[in-house]
């Protein structure tokens, strides 16, 4: 997940519940669909902003043009596309071509209303295993994500070298290190611990690396890993505006020189070699102890194939989703997005490349899709950790006693 799978939705359990019904039989054919000529597809993400939405809608009319059809694209808000999804499902309306952030595709996947890749022979070779994790559900996969992101360990290394500090590998590290590095205005780091996926995503390597998971909410490990973030804000070591900041703000915090070190994703990269005077450096994030291996979070956005009853368009589409995930398409929009290739191989020949990207391409190797104990149940999951982080971070529970409420909470 970059940004985006990172939004709060409402009313997405119940809307899934009524899909199954009206997807009956929206999956068959008529020859006259199977041996139509078709001249355009459908396509719908929400690569809505800039320069993503011309960077994908690059690609895009590059593979549409090699399976000779022209493309209808709709791009629409993240928080809008999931219920938008359901709704045209609903409606039997799907889009041919279908883009998913990769923690939704298991909720969709699980109505009906996508295609396995198999029935088109779409390669799934040399993919990371996160990334078919990912894009998998009932054994079967429904969507392959071209490249890839996670997060990391911005830090200033004015700021540290001034401080006499080197970044910061262990939880008591960077308990010292913030504290020391916060003075006057400047806090010593921030992060997005906001009531929405986003804040979920944040704090899932702290929780993951710690031996924690989603399914026991409440364990000793989950507990540690709140209660270092908690004593980040308690001490001023983080400002309390990390409840309400989107990882943007964050940027804007650490671009600013409001905070010495931050937690975010590759797809900051641009703005931060444009900020003039800013000599930043990337770490993998601090794990309780040194010897603990960090488990990252696997983001990144899936192409898929709607179950439109059109053999034809289908086919088609499916030309469309394989020319996403091949090896140029992955290396281009790597390079132009700042993000990972897929597959591992490319991954590693990007990195040599892209040096600012090694640290996120190493992680990549390891990542874990947040859909992976979960499936489908996966966005219960991470309402409930959100809401156990705020509860935590503003002090109306301890640690320990917010996500008791958390796992007792349906």
């Amino acid at each position: 997940m970059k940004r985006t799978s990172l939004t709060a939705r409402t009313g997405l359990a119940l809307a899934a519940l009524a899909v199954p019904a009206v997807l009956t039989g929206c999956g068959g054919s008529t020859s006259a669909s199977a041996n139509q000529q078709v001249t355009s597809i459908s396509v719908l993400d929400y690569y809505n902003n800039e320069p993503d939405k011309t960077f994908i809608g690059d690609a895009l009319n590059t593979c549409a043009q090699k399976a000779g059809v022209t493309l209808d694209r709709q791009t629409i808000t993240g928080s809008a596309l999931i219920q938008k999804v359901l709704q045209q499902a609903s409606s039997k309306t799907l889009p041919d071509v279908l883009m998913l952030d990769n923690p939704d595709l298991q909720q969709i996947a699980s109505t009906g209303a996508l295609a396995p890749l198999s029935d088109f022979k779409i390669s799934t070779d040399g993919f990371a295993d996160g990334v078919l994790q990912a894009g998998t559900y009932n054994g079967k996969v429904y969507g392959l994500a071209p490249t890839v992101n996670t997060i990391a360990l911005f830090y200033n290394k004015d700021l540290l070298a001034k401080a006499g500090i080197q970044p910061p590998t262990t939880w008591d590290e960077l308990k010292a290190a913030a504290a020391k590095l916060t003075s006057g205005s400047q806090y010593g780091i921030a992060f997005s611990a906001a009531a929405t996926y986003e804040g979920t995503w944040q704090f899932l390597p702290f929780m993951w690396s710690n031996g924690g998971d989603e399914k026991n909410l409440d364990s000793p490990q989950n507990a540690e890993a709140l209660q270092l973030w908690t004593d980040l804000v308690k001490d001023g070591s983080a400002s309390s505006g990390v409840l309400n900041w989107k990882q943007a703000d964050v940027k804007d915090q650490f671009v600013a020189g409001k905070a010495a070190m931050m937690v975010n994703g590759p797809w900051q990269l641009p703005p931060l070699d444009k900020a003039a005077g800013l000599n930043y450096g990337i770490v993998k994030l601090p794990t309780k102890n040194a010897t603990d291996t960090e488990v990252a979070p696997l983001g990144g956005e899936t192409w898929t194939v709607p179950q439109t009853g059109n053999k034809a368009k289908q086919a088609k589409a499916a030309e469309v989703v394989g020319c996403m995930n091949s090896d140029e398409m992955q290396l281009s929009m790597a390079k132009q997005r700042n993000t990972v290739p897929s597959k591992t191989t490319l991954a590693a020949q990007f990195a040599s490349q892209n040096p600012k990207l090694s640290v996120f391409t190493d992680l990549i190797k390891t990542a874990r899709a947040r859909t992976g104990e979960l499936g489908a149940d996966w966005p219960k999951a991470a309402t409930k950790i959100y809401t156990a982080v705020q509860s935590a971070l503003t002090g109306k529970a301890s640690p320990a006693d917010a996500l008791k409420q958390a796992q007792n909470n349906g």
